[in-house]
């Protein structure tokens, strides 16, 4: 993107007769333009945080005394929060910036909004103006956190409905006065306790938001945005979901998404394992479950099997600590201080300003796990209390480490039972109208299956979890034996980690 700005200000692009298609370069510009995006949003009274655009480190100190500490800096023109960081007084800032201008010619010093909500809305507009919100997501760690490497929830759970369309409204405004044509996703920090709202920045592009909310959705985002671009409006191009209606309404999810993020820090020696405003994880998991507890923590072992729901290792490190300042581990801190030290919801709360809507479903992880030790014997689980952990999102596995059995054990119990996961289907208008995907995904919140599975077919592993070292390769393996095996007129099934 930065490449094509650039082209188009050399003036390559009109010397050659090329038409850029889709969003202009002058909204690109202005998107990523620090001090342009904060005069546009001010044309319309948008609320954006109090900042300044500067291209020095003499005047990001003279900004700073000017909004205030605590601030943080973002850099223009940069991808996954690079260049960005927090200060607390002049030193941290003089050091902070330098580093910052040898990645980009500009900053936003910016009053800190720490300990706000963190949320991101999907829009996709026309040429013709026509305009939605594909979905909204919310992140499970309070502002201070890059998306990047920060649980994302989607649909957003804590919100007031008021709190919802006020931010819907307000992204569909920005989307239209910017003149964005194709895709955009808008951020903001929402204040915990009121209506108040900051418009942080936004993305007129594809992008890592925007992959999460097509496969949270089954909306095909690329696809539309591309269709966009091409001339096509939102009402003739047809909806990838029902097959019958068209692109131009907003998804209903009956289902929770929960992504979390993979870093492969243990990697490196002396590593610093902080996270703040820029990202360090290197992929993401994407967990699907009726219930927000559910698709936690299938997400928690996608993430990396080792762990097994919060039975991982112990900190040695002060808790309070960790709870204060995030790390990639923060949400297993949150864990053994619910299980192990006592801490009540309103402590964890405190330290971390997580909000306590999440913090309250994990307490019922907790007091399930607690029951379930409590009983501590394979005979002594009844029916009610196996279908109860199964619909919190517990394996056989972790379910065997409560009472002392083995996986093998609690899963023929379970089935003698017939408590068995439900197949349902990726259905973004909640059943409004019938849906044709073959984009699935297993819960045992339900009481039938989406699909027949009266066919036998051929079961396709596929890829999991991206790590260093292993990653699109894997994909492409399992895709073409599945391409290979429907020209052999075998039907198959895959199945990506969960």
């Amino acid at each position: 993107m930065n490449l094509g700005v650039n082209m188009n200000k050399m003036g390559i692009f009109e010397k050659y007769g090329v038409k850029v298609l889709g969003t202009s370069i002058k909204t690109l510009e202005t998107s990523e333009d620090r001090d342009l995006f904060a005069k546009a949003l001010h044309e319309i009274n948008i609320p954006i945080a109090e900042s300044i655009a500067v291209g020095t480190v003499d005047d990001a100190l003279k900004a700073a005394e000017s909004v205030g500490y605590p601030i943080i800096v973002r850099a223009a023109y940069a991808l996954g929060g690079l260049g960005s960081g927090f200060a607390n007084n002049a030193d941290e800032l003089r050091n902070l910036a330098a580093r910052s201008l040898a990645l980009s010619p500009q900053l936003l010093v910016e009053k800190s909004l720490k300990g706000w909500k963190e949320a991101e809305y999907e829009v996709v507009r026309d040429a013709s103006d026509n305009c939605i919100t594909v979905c909204n997501m919310e992140n499970f760690d309070p502002l201070g956190v890059h998306t990047g490497d920060s649980i994302v929830v989607s649909p957003s759970q804590t919100f007031s409905d008021e709190e919802y369309h006020m931010l819907r409204t307000a992204a569909i405004k920005i989307v239209r006065h910017l003149g964005v044509v194709g895709e955009c996703n808008v951020q903001y920090a929402l204040q915990p306790d009121g209506l108040d709202y900051r418009v942080i920045e936004i993305n007129a592009r594809l992008s890592r938001s925007s992959a999460l909310a097509s496969k949270a959705t089954g909306y095909p985002l690329a696809y539309t945005a591309a269709k966009i671009g091409l001339g096509h409006t939102l009402p003739e191009l047809p909806n990838a979901v029902t097959k019958t209606t068209t692109a131009n309404f907003e998804p209903s999810l009956d289902y929770v998404v929960t992504k979390m993020p993979r870093w492969d820090l243990a990697k490196f020696q002396n590593v610093k394992r902080d996270i703040g405003s820029s990202m360090k994880s290197v992929g993401e998991v994407m967990a699907i479950g009726r219930t927000f507890e559910e698709s936690f923590q299938k997400a928690i072992r996608m993430v990396d099997p080792k762990f097994v729901g919060f039975q991982g290792d112990k900190f040695n490190e002060d808790l309070d600590d960790i709870l204060k300042n995030p790390t990639d581990r923060r949400w297993l801190a949150v864990g053994q201080a619910m299980i192990h030290e006592g801490y009540t919801v309103d402590r964890v709360h405190d330290l971390s300003k997580i909000d306590k809507w999440f913090l309250y479903k994990l307490q019922n992880i907790v007091e399930c796990q607690q029951e379930m030790e409590e009983i501590g014997s394979l005979y002594g689980l009844k029916h009610d209390v196996i279908l109860h952990a199964k619909k919190l999102g517990f394996s056989d596995i972790q379910i065997a480490k409560c009472v002392n059995a083995s996986e093998d054990e609690v899963r023929a119990r379970r089935k003698s039972f017939g408590i068995k996961p439900w197949v349902k289907r990726i259905d973004t208008l909640a059943a409004e109208f019938p849906a044709e995907t073959n984009y699935l995904y297993t819960t045992y919140n339900a009481s039938s299956h989406d699909v027949e599975f009266k066919d036998h077919g051929t079961l396709v592993l596929g890829s999991g979890v991206y790590r260093i070292g292993s990653s699109v390769e894997f994909d492409w393996c399992a895709v073409n034996a599945t391409l290979s095996l429907k020209e052999m007129g075998k039907k198959t099934v895959m199945i990506n980690v969960s």
